[in-house]
């Protein structure tokens, strides 16, 4: 290489490492705090104002004073000087391709509506037993299968009993001696025995005892229990048949635990079948169990309901509300708004202009497709119903890069 050449390398060269020289001396005066437009602070920068500390990679996760994340990372430090530019900022495009949509929270009345599920059962006080009072035998059983109906003063079967045949000789016998004080003795006798007043005229004008009583319908109603069998022996203690009157049903409702204190005695309730689609049968909260039941943390509630048409059936599966009474006032929002999760619930609040901001709130009572908003809003505040958590998720992001900058 010849001389000049030789110099030629060296000035190229002394002028590169001049101008890498003045970049890193340029970065280095700009990260001690050069002012605009490249001009030296006049003076020492003031002390910024700590609001909080978060972790890095969780906005949420937010503490007073200094510390660890979860992750084991240590928090950083949120200033007062930066609340306001973590808003996140959407094109016009974007968000109508995201399809975001938006409602404003407001105030009025919100009802405590208890979603539980239920299943039909017959009104227990509107159930009659049918037993027998006398040793005996079943004969001409007229009721075959469950499920039959039946109305008052039916023939149900007939009971042969010796002991009933006798009770018979023994009223005749008093009645043709004309000894009053014995007929009214032998006339109960009968009663207690199960033989109705008809059946007593009867044997009275036909002077001869009958070797079988019948055993009438107490009530109308479907036979919901049939014990009995032509020709079974039985006992006043065999339970022979049930009737239940299905004009009126009991819906048995499980609450959950978290709604027990809302629901009272007396409250109304609504029911839906999906048996019966489109129709909606209203009730009444008729008992309240003092006991929560063990197993599946649900409080039993009776809901009555009336069934004069017959279409609400015996073990039918129901959904059922109950209105736990309204509060006035309530600051709501969409109940799709809200964005739950283990720490805090949070919604997408829209800034205009396309720009978004997640806020932290304290959900209250929920109620159908709204719920409650105790602290974090206020009146008129456009919170975004669709796509908030895509929003959500791009500020999460979006907040842990910036402060993920900011670390020494």
């Amino acid at each position: 290489m010849s001389t000049e050449t030789s110099k030629t390398v060296a000035v190229i060269a002394g002028i590169g490492v001049a101008l890498v020289a003045g970049v890193l001396l340029e970065a280095r005066l700009g990260l001690l705090g050069a002012g605009p437009h490249g001009q030296e602070p006049s003076g020492q920068p003031a002390e910024r104002e700590i609001l909080y500390w978060v972790a890095p990679m969780d906005a949420n996760y937010r503490r007073d004073e200094p510390g660890k994340s979860p992750m084991g990372m240590d928090l950083v430090p949120v200033y007062a000087d930066e609340v306001g530019a973590d808003a996140v900022e959407i094109s016009p495009v974007v968000e109508q391709n995201i399809g975001v949509r938006t409602a404003p929270a407001g105030k009025g009345r919100l009802w405590r509506k208890i979603d539980a599920t239920g299943s039909v059962g017959p009104d227990e006080n509107r159930v009659g037993h049918v037993h027998v009072r006398i040793r005996g035998w079943i004969q001409s059983l007229q009721i075959k299968t469950l499920g039959e109906s039946v109305t008052r003063g039916q023939l149900l079967f007939e009971l042969y009993s010796p002991e009933l045949v006798n009770a018979q000789k023994e009223y005749l016998l008093a009645r043709r001696r004309g000894d009053e004080e014995m007929i009214d003795a032998a006339v109960e006798k009968l009663g207690a025995l199960g033989m109705i007043g008809s059946d007593i005229r009867a044997l009275a004008q036909r002077g001869s005892p009958s070797e079988t009583v019948a055993v009438i319908a107490p009530q109308d109603g479907v036979v919901i229990a049939l014990n009995v069998f032509e020709g079974m022996h039985v006992m006043p203690e065999t339970h022979a048949i049930s009737l239940a009157d299905l004009s009126q049903v009991w819906i048995h409702a499980a609450v959950p635990e978290s709604r027990l204190d809302w629901v009272r005695q007396g409250q109304p309730a609504e029911a839906r079948f999906g048996a019966i689609p489109g129709d909606v049968f209203e009730g009444q909260v008729a008992f309240v169990s003092p006991i929560l039941d063990p197993k599946t943390r649900t409080l039993p509630v009776r809901i009555e309901v009336p069934n004069s048409d017959g279409r609400l059936r015996p073990n039918m599966f129901s959904r059922v509300t109950i209105f736990g009474g309204a509060r006035n006032d309530v600051l709501s929002i969409p109940r799709e708004a809200l964005i739950r999760s283990g720490r805090a619930d949070r919604v997408v609040v829209a800034l205009g202009d396309g720009r978004f901001r997640v806020h932290e709130v304290v959900a209250g009572i929920e109620s159908g497709d709204w719920v409650e908003i105790r602290e974090g809003l206020d009146e008129g505040t456009e919170v975004v119903v669709s796509a908030q958590f895509l929003i959500d998720s791009e500020a999460s992001v979006s907040g842990a890069i910036r402060r993920l900058g900011q670390r020494p």
